[in-house]
């Protein structure tokens, strides 16, 4: 801010004097070698004043161009002033960031924004980058953090996926990298061994939440922040509670998958996943409808059928013994926790509530759940939910 203050104080300076020069110049051409030394007292007075009124004046005027807010960050005039997200890609140049925020209608004075812009040398210096716009920010204050290069992290958040593919699509397009900067990584088998997974386990890697991350932040380096989350969430008492179980980390997510797709109630979760322990304990298939919708690839199913079951696939546990090869979704902790913390009891089966209140009816053996099943079964016909 000094240098930018020199730099005007300079331009005055010279342009006044060059100009008083030229002046007197002109109305005495019979002098040639007056100069401003030999004006009189007065007139030399007169010249002081006027030129600390125009320097004063020039002053504040230059202020109000580098002070004053001039980014209108609110799409509604009406609405609440909002930050906003500006994202300059790599290899930008200064037009390109200035039709941005003339796409947006961010700039209520153009040429003055061009005008300190200039004078910061920020045309040569534009750098890439996720910058939150503040709707208080002047020029010189807007310049100098897109300057500097003074990113803001953006907040990553992801849940409810299903599909790796998902995930590479949602993740991926969060980030300059884009989508196509992830999908090698997932799709390639060393890059996946490198974190302990292959390339259908890789998404166990994730740990749905929310980080803060760079926006142009290197495919390689957000990999690597992920597996750092995945090892602050296995702390020693999880892992020790799934080698009690019997089971691996990426088996417990697997399985964690599962019970998130049963059911969203995290109160009901420990017990679903007691279920499916005592069903893996005791060598009975798991049976779970959500794992046939995953293998026929068809999310739309509502009513699971027998046409369904007899799809062949290794994600079909009403004809596969065991866990699938990985999970079904990304599982949010509270399932993966639930797993690792499953309720105590001898249920085998559940079933669906006929009040569709997303809980289940549990039983102990087959003639408990086919009667519980037929009343499901009933309320699935009433509201003609037939596939």
């Amino acid at each position: 801010m000094q240098r930018l203050g020199k730099r005007l104080h300079e331009i005055v300076i010279n342009g006044f004097w060059q100009g008083c020069t030229f002046v007197v110049a002109f109305d005495h051409p019979a002098e040639p070698s007056l100069s401003i030394m030999t004006l009189s007292r007065n007139t030399k007075i007169g010249l002081y004043v006027a030129f600390t009124v125009l320097f004063v004046s020039f002053s504040f005027y230059t202020w109000q161009l580098i002070k004053t807010p001039n980014l209108n960050t609110r799409a509604d005039k009406d609405s609440a002033a909002e930050s906003f997200s500006l994202y300059i890609p790599k290899g930008a140049i200064y037009e390109s960031v200035i039709d941005s925020l003339k796409a947006h209608k961010m700039l209520d004075n153009e040429m003055s924004f061009r005008f300190v812009a200039k004078l910061m040398k920020y045309p040569e210096r534009v750098k890439a980058g996720h910058y939150r716009i503040r709707p208080d920010m002047g020029n010189y204050d807007a310049i100098a953090k897109l300057r500097s290069g003074s990113q803001d992290p953006i907040t990553l958040t992801f849940n409810n996926i299903r599909l790796k593919n998902d995930l590479i699509e949602k993740v991926g397009s969060r980030f300059a990298f884009g989508p196509e900067g992830l999908r090698p990584i997932l799709n390639n088998a060393d890059s996946c061994q490198k974190y302990g997974f292959d390339t259908t386990t890789i998404v166990c890697l994730f740990i749905p939440n929310s980080y803060e991350l760079f926006w142009t932040v290197k495919p390689a380096a957000f990999m690597d922040r992920m597996a750092t989350e995945y090892k602050k969430f296995w702390t020693a008492d999880r892992k020790a509670k799934a080698a009690a179980l019997g089971l691996s980390q990426t088996q417990v997510q697997t399985l964690a998958s599962i019970v998130r797709a049963e059911t969203i109630k995290s109160d009901e979760q420990p017990r679903v996943a007691g279920v499916y322990l005592n069903r893996l304990e005791r060598g009975i298939k798991l049976e779970a409808d959500p794992t046939v919708v995953f293998a026929n690839n068809d999310f739309t199913i509502r009513r699971v059928l027998n046409k369904h079951l007899a799809f062949d696939s290794p994600y079909n546990t009403y004809r596969y013994a065991g866990l699938p090869p990985g999970p079904i979704n990304l599982p949010p902790p509270s399932a993966i926790d639930a797993v690792l913390n499953p309720e105590k009891h001898d249920y085998l089966f559940f079933v669906a509530k006929a009040d569709f209140s997303g809980y289940h009816t549990f039983s102990r053996n087959m003639t408990e759940h086919l009667a519980n099943a037929r009343i499901y079964q009933q309320a699935l016909n009433q509201r003609k939910i037939m596939k």
